[in-house]
């Protein structure tokens, strides 16, 4: 194992005081929460920024790993025990070397907490050029383990289409800018559509995010769209998870 695996594994010291916010992933058609993607903030609730912009080479393994722990710790207290919902994860492939190495310390954490690894989502944005090989390594690894694995802001990244050839994610979360103002706009409709089937096709469920406006939503529903996640039905809340919208709601915002 390197020296730099070795670190990740055993949670090297992380001198940044931060927490997580919970953002509901909604089932539109159950009006059920699927899940919950844990995202970065301050240690008072101070935006991601104020958290990411200390984070550079000499940190972001240990960083990146602790960011796990704090996720998994936070939903096992959070989650009723009788709830489902999935917790959903960011990692940063630049921060994982060798995958099983790792992993180690976040399967300690959900062992240790007896948060299961079946409603672990392991999410990863493609916010710099990356190496195919290695990603398609960790995502194999992450499955053979028993996560679930998801790309995020798909269709702005540099090669999503080019990862689905060779591996294919549970789920795939529509970027944003195909979701804002989809029910103005035809071009967008047509892409999002063609986008749809073709993850039908690959056994894919897509997740459309950045959800804002009553008309978005309905026109996802009309494409037949059943994950959504955005500030019309909850904005990421710190330390604590939403509630299921009721029918009542999701009919109202969606009219």
């Amino acid at each position: 194992m390197s020296t730099k695996c070795q670190g990740c594994h055993e949670g090297a010291a992380l001198n940044l005081p931060f927490s997580m916010a919970f953002q509901p992933i909604v089932d539109i058609t159950t009006g059920s929460i699927f899940g919950h993607e844990a995202l970065v903030r301050g240690a008072e609730g101070q935006g991601a920024g104020s958290v990411l912009t200390q984070v550079d080479e000499s940190n972001r393994y240990a960083f990146d790993q602790q960011c796990r722990v704090k996720a998994i710790e936070l939903a096992a207290k959070l989650y009723d025990p009788a709830d489902t919902a999935k917790l959903s994860i960011n990692f940063m492939p630049n921060a994982v070397y060798e995958p099983r190495a790792c992993i180690r310390l976040t399967l300690a954490t959900a062992m240790k907490t007896g948060f299961p690894l079946n409603r672990i989502i392991f999410e990863f944005t493609e916010t710099e050029k990356l190496d195919t090989a290695h990603i398609l390594n960790i995502l194999r690894t992450y499955r053979e383990m028993g996560f679930q694995t998801a790309i995020d802001d798909f269709g702005a990244g540099h090669s999503g289409l080019g990862l689905l050839t060779h591996f294919q994610p549970d789920i795939v979360k529509l970027d944003m800018d195909l979701i804002r103002g989809i029910d103005k706009d035809p071009v967008r409709r047509k892409i999002v559509k063609h986008t749809l089937d073709m993850l039908a096709d690959l056994n894919i469920v897509p997740l459309c995010e950045g959800v804002e406006t009553g008309g978005e939503l309905a026109a996802l529903r009309d494409l037949g769209v059943s994950l959504v996640q955005g500030y019309l039905l909850s904005k990421p809340l710190f330390e604590a998870l939403a509630l299921p919208p009721t029918d009542e709601m999701l009919s109202s915002i969606a009219a």
